[in-house]
């Protein structure tokens, strides 16, 4: 059973309407009256009657409603018990797509947890294992990616699990290569340029589906002769560091990182698509003082890089 769900139904019971639980949660009526029929779908009951004066419970809605509060309630206690353990451990957790600039605004936030007791956890992956951490995985925090010309799924999507989200960083996607590669000299830089070298690809989708035929097609990867796909992100520097033949498309990277790794990163004249990271949790959560820590180093590297 989908706890959000059961949320949800309480505070649809709690107002006794739709409208006013879908403006208090934060969530599209659409949505919320899906989620409530999906529930009770999967219960194989009816929790509220539905008339033009809103939504009573039924005999069995009010068994059910009086159960959840009590899980919800066991829910809350546990949390609160946990976060004031006195062992007083703090703890961080964010899922993020691959992104020099994310990886660097990390680095330095561990720099700053000093001798303070911690649990830190660190995912990269794509836009949907990101949203499920957030969904069932206990995570606090995701940044995803979208397209621009997607965001109505990607809000969709946020919708209906029940999250919040705001704007980290809008880019184009740019040609990350060595500094010795044959097309380190060339004043414009255009995709039959490409042709002849290696594209170094990220295994996993990290956009919404329905985009993804479109990010394929617009930066030319169905077209190339040689293409190397990565599943991990530790070893794509090196490689492009060691092959001149090789480039990748990437969002903006560090100065440092730049250099630490002898590349350089130049625009494509034909590609021209927006893309958008996007800060994302769960719609009720506050944010705890290590994450506001690591969105203050977050933003201190995105001003150099954007």
């Amino acid at each position: 059973m989908n706890i959000l769900h059961m949320r949800y139904a309480v505070e649809v019971a709690k107002e006794g309407s739709i409208n006013k639980a879908s403006g208090n949660l934060l969530v599209a009526q659409p949505n919320l009256s899906r989620s409530i029929r999906d529930l009770e779908t999967e219960l194989g009951i009816r929790i509220f009657k539905r008339s033009p004066r809103g939504m009573k419970l039924t005999p069995e809605g009010e068994n059910f409603i009086y159960r959840a509060k009590k899980v919800l309630r066991e829910i809350e206690e546990i949390e609160t018990s946990f976060k004031s353990s006195p062992l007083g451990k703090q703890s961080f957790s964010i899922s993020v797509p691959r992104a020099s600039y994310i990886s660097c605004a990390f680095r330095n936030f561990t720099g700053r947890i000093g001798s303070s007791t911690a649990d830190i956890f660190y995912k990269e992956t794509n836009f949907y294992e990101a949203v499920e951490s957030l969904v069932s995985q206990n995570y606090n925090l995701a940044i995803v990616r979208y397209a621009r010309d997607s965001r109505e799924t990607f809000e969709q999507v946020l919708e209906e699990k029940g999250l919040s989200h705001r704007t980290v960083s809008s880019f184009n996607y740019s040609l990350l290569m060595s500094k010795d590669s044959p097309l380190a000299g060339k004043k414009e830089i255009r995709l039959k340029d490409l042709d002849d070298l290696i594209l170094v690809a990220h295994g996993d989708p990290y956009t919404p589906a329905p985009t993804a035929d479109i990010y394929r097609n617009y930066h030319n990867l169905d077209s190339m002769k040689r293409r190397i796909f990565l599943f991990e992100r530790g070893s794509q520097l090196d490689l492009l560091n060691g092959n001149p033949e090789t480039f990748m498309w990437a969002s903006p990277v560090p100065e440092e990182t730049l250099q630490s790794h002898h590349l350089i990163q130049r625009d494509c004249q034909d590609s021209k698509k927006a893309y958008q990271d996007e800060l994302v949790w769960r719609i009720g959560y506050e944010f705890s003082p290590m994450d506001e820590m690591f969105l203050d180093e977050l933003e201190k590297v995105k001003k150099t890089v954007l």
